[in-house]
């Protein structure tokens, strides 16, 4: 899945960026106030993707 396919996903559910480090972008959910590191390339695989997304609230 493609980073910005992911982070539309994201912020559709209402999450938000928080902070960006060196090779990996912040992003929390404000509803349950989980926090996730989503890595910085341009492609990420499927299953991390899904995680993701399942940790977030965001499917």
């Amino acid at each position: 899945m493609k980073r910005s396919d992911l982070e539309r996903r994201l912020r559709i559910a209402g999450c938000y960026l928080k902070r960006q480090g060196g090779s990996h972008s912040i992003w929390i959910n404000p509803k349950n106030g989980i926090t996730e590191a989503i890595p910085r390339h341009n492609e990420i695989k499927e299953p991390l993707a899904k995680k993701i997304l399942k940790r977030l609230d965001a499917e």
